[in-house]
């Protein structure tokens, strides 16, 4: 059995549904954090360059903050880099 069926199997639909809003969620951190630490930046210097608080950059790395697209697209941009969001259809 495949992955993706085991995972089906042992969840319900529900619960896929919020797996999926997670990991989407936490691969954009991932993301998030692995730019800023290239760039050797703290969380604070990042904070700085969008005029924010370095705490409103603790709360977006933890997940704890779910960010505006407006908020993301000064993030890349203090990061150098460009958002692509595209919509996929399911398989």
């Amino acid at each position: 059995m495949k992955w993706k069926e085991y995972r089906e199997y042992l969840l319900s639909k529900e619960d896929l549904a919020e797996l999926e809003i997670n990991e989407l969620h936490y691969k954009l951190l991932r993301e998030i954090i692995k730019y800023r630490r290239e760039r050797n930046l703290t969380q604070k210097e990042l904070a700085e360059i969008i005029g924010t608080k370095q705490s409103a950059i603790s709360r977006l790395e933890s997940g704890k903050l779910n960010p505006s697209i407006g908020f993301l697209q000064k993030v890349a941009d203090a990061l150098n880099v460009k958002i692509d969001i595209k919509f996929i259809p399911e398989e």
